[in-house]
C-alpha cells in the first residue's frame, strides 16, 4: 500500500527548501528510491513537502537513511527546525 507524508515547516520559506532538497534527494533530479511523488509550495505559515512513497517500508528507509541523519547534520541554508508531520495510507493514486 502507497505511504504519504506531509512536512509543514513553520516559517520556511523556498531558499529553504532548495537547500535541503539538494542535500537529501539524488543529484540527478530524480526521486528518491521508493518515492513515486513529491510535490512542495508556500503554504500559510510556511512551507510545505508533499510526498508519496511505494510503501511505508520505504519512507522509513528514506526518513531513517538519508532524510534524518543529514537534517541533524544541519544544512547549510536548510530548513532550522523540524517540521509537523502527517502521515497516511494512500487510499487512491489519481493521475
Amino acid at each position: 500500500m502507497a505511504f504519504g507524508i506531509v512536512h509543514h515547516f513553520a516559517g520556511g520559506t523556498k531558499e529553504q527548501y532548495e537547500a535541503s532538497i539538494a542535500a537529501v534527494h539524488p543529484s540527478d533530479g530524480s526521486l528518491p528510491e521508493g518515492q513515486i511523488f513529491h510535490a512542495a509550495g508556500p503554504s500559510e505559515g510556511g512551507w510545505t513537502i508533499m510526498a508519496v512513497h511505494e510503501t511505508q517500508g520505504s519512507w522509513e528507509r528514506f526518513r531513517d537513511g538519508t532524510l534524518i541523519p543529514r537534517m541533524q547534520q544541519g544544512i547549510e541554508g536548510g530548513f532550522d527546525a523540524p517540521p509537523v508531520a502527517t502521515e497516511i495510507d494512500v487510499y487512491k493514486i489519481m493521475p
